[in-house]
């Protein structure tokens, strides 16, 4: 980690000013720029940075101490995640810190806030009294403090803290790679942690995502990256469910997974001696690497990396050609669409669009709207007390019979008895 030369060094006065000046005309607020101990440094913070409230509070050796605590914990995790953190401090009041990095060196912090989400109530000033034990101040002092604070909604704190974010980098002239990497590393742990949550409610036996895998080979094929993204994240969710903690597990089917997606961009098109070389590079990443976090946000980023070889070597014109096929079909699922309206919006005759969707996906258009709609019937099934007849309505049949016959070929039991099974899972699982 850098120390504070290095931070002055790089976030010079011109530019903190300039920070500044732009962020306080769109928020009216000051700026307090720390070290990476959490430490102020003089020079590049604002005037105001420490309201009326926050200098009685630091007037005592105590509340220097605990501020200056906080604020290095809450630079931590900002420095960690790789994105701003918004908190409620010590006192009770809002403070942000945005991260300070250049490449893989920490600088420091700068944080923003210290304002409350809504007006003072005699609750809030009770609740930061409580806050405060064990501090020296006036009473009175601070309950007139506590009034004279900001008050800032959420959701123009949350946009505040991405305006910094980006001026911070764009001016000061920071290389955000790093930060990238750790944001987008938090984000898919978030993701993966909601996918892991949903399958605790659903508690449906463990059957490794076979179907997840052939859909994520038709993403990568089509050069989805969004789309391949959320089932990878789901896939892995369900890997880090079943097997929590055993980086072993995780590593083989991570090898596992490398070896679906190199085919699948082989099968669109990049030339096999280009994958075999990068995958060498691949295995000896897999093995190197042992934690949880970086494991998944690597195959992430390989993932990217596939998608790109697959953009750079597919014939785009075919890809162009099916994607307004497989947005109709997400988009118009639930209505009675024919091969003819797809064809028509594609703007190619259904024979043709036939053979390339098959080419591209490895499924029929036929066989890609049946998954979208059983999948769509599944989610119905456990979130809405909706009848079997009316969900065969909602995603596209006309013809309920037809519905549950197609439903019990794809997923091995009808819908009644898929809702049941789960139903009886959820009661089971549930703490007594």
């Amino acid at each position: 980690m850098a120390d504070k030369s290095a931070l002055t060094k790089l976030l010079t006065r011109v530019k903190f000013e300039r920070i500044e000046g732009v962020f306080r005309k769109h928020f009216q607020l000051g700026l307090e720029t720390t070290n990476i101990r959490g430490a102020e440094i003089r020079g590049l913070c604002s005037g105001d940075c420490h309201p009326e409230f926050c200098r009685i509070v630091r007037s005592s050796a105590a509340g220097r101490r605990r501020c200056q605590k906080e604020s290095k914990r809450g630079l931590e995790i900002a420095i960690e995640t790789g994105q701003s953190y918004i908190r409620l401090c010590h006192a009770g009041i809002v403070v942000v810190c945005v991260p300070v990095m250049d490449k893989d060196d920490a600088l420091g912090g700068m944080f923003f806030g210290k304002c409350l989400w809504e007006p003072a109530t005699e609750i809030l000033v009770e609740d930061i009294r409580k806050r405060l034990k064990g501090i020296r101040f006036d009473r009175n002092k601070l309950v007139a403090a506590i009034g004279k604070l900001p008050v800032i909604p959420g959701r123009k704190i949350h946009k505040a803290a991405e305006f910094l974010f980006d001026l911070l980098y764009e001016v000061g002239g920071f290389d955000p790679r790093v930060v990238r990497w750790r944001k987008q590393r938090s984000e898919q742990q978030s993701q993966i942690g909601e996918f892991i949550q949903e399958r605790k409610k659903v508690g449906t036996e463990w059957r490794y995502p076979l179907e997840s895998e052939r859909e994520l080979i038709g993403k990568v094929k089509i050069g989805d990256r969004t789309g391949a993204k959320e089932i990878l994240n789901s896939i892995l969710g369900t890997i880090l469910f079943h097997n929590p903690g055993d980086l072993g597990v995780l590593k083989a089917r991570l090898l596992e997974l490398l070896s679906i997606l190199s085919r699948s961009a082989v099968e669109g098109g990049v030339d096999i001696d280009v994958m075999l070389e990068k995958n060498l590079t691949f295995v000896d990443k897999v093995m190197h690497i042992n934690n949880q976090q970086d494991l998944c946000a690597w195959i992430s980023t390989a993932l990217n990396e596939f998608v790109e070889l697959v953009y750079s070597a597919q014939d785009a014109k075919k890809v162009t050609q099916i994607r307004p096929a497989i947005n109709y079909i997400d988009a118009n699922y639930d209505k009675p669409i024919t091969l003819a309206d797809i064809a028509k919006i594609s703007h190619l005759s259904v024979s043709r669009l036939a053979h390339i969707f098959k080419e591209q996906m490895g499924i029929t258009i036929i066989d890609y709207l049946t998954s979208v709609r059983i999948e769509r019937a599944k989610q119905l099934l456990l979130a809405t007390e909706q009848s079997c007849t009316e969900i065969c309505f909602q995603v596209g049949y006309n013809n309920q019979s037809y519905f549950s016959r197609t439903f019990k070929e794809l997923v091995g039991m009808s819908p009644r008895q898929f809702r049941a099974r789960n139903q009886r899972r959820e009661k089971i699982s549930a703490p007594l």
